[in-house]
């Protein structure tokens, strides 16, 4: 069965609902969906306590084996100032030995984001998320504009992938986000049994 890494940081739950969403896609698919985090860091200056993991997720821990032993991936950050959260770059700097090696030369990869702010920088975080994707030798799989929900959308969603715009009274997806994070959960799914054929 083909093995898709939903990879995901989620600091207050948005970035989580997106991978949930995604990870219903693949397996809608006929995939299987390995729903994987990274670990939170300690504020700037503190110390690390490990049983206080500001993550939002349950999800286990990734290691590099589930790197190794996937057909394709998908990588989620909340907005940080335009760019992925730290505690996801941290885990991608970790993967120079995958690099060397080829472990994810030629699989297909999506990118996902959530953010607060209508305009505050959900597609410049999926670009940031690209550009360690390319130098592993990634395939990038975006939405396509036949895709309904991203006329309709206005919320989160765009053509780099899924994102959603969380607000005090918008906390769930919208129905157009649900729709767009469905939708390339089964196309990263359909291109990963395409490319392994």
């Amino acid at each position: 069965m083909m093995k898709i890494l939903v990879l995901y940081y989620s600091k207050h739950g948005g970035t989580q609902q997106l991978a949930r969403a995604i990870a219903r896609g693949v397996e809608a698919e006929g995939a299987e969906a390995v729903l994987r985090t990274v670990p939170d860091l300690p504020p700037f200056g503190a110390q690390h306590n490990q049983s206080s993991n500001g993550n939002a997720s349950t999800d286990p821990i990734v290691t590099l084996n589930d790197l190794k032993g996937c057909d394709g991936m998908a990588l989620g950050s909340p907005v940080r100032f335009g760019n992925m959260a730290a505690p996801l770059k941290q885990f991608i700097d970790s993967t120079s030995k995958d690099w060397l090696s080829g472990t994810l030369i030629g699989k297909p990869a999506i990118v996902f984001s959530s953010g607060s702010m209508m305009h505050g920088g959900q597609e410049t975080t999926l670009q940031s998320m690209m550009l360690p994707l390319l130098h592993h030798g990634m395939v990038l799989v975006g939405l396509p504009h036949s895709e309904a929900a991203l006329h309709s959308t206005v919320s989160g969603g765009t053509p780099y992938g899924p994102t959603h715009l969380t607000s005090e009274s918008q906390r769930s997806l919208t129905a157009d986000e649900k729709a767009l994070s469905l939708a390339a959960g089964k196309r990263l799914a359909a291109v990963a049994q395409k490319l392994k054929e």
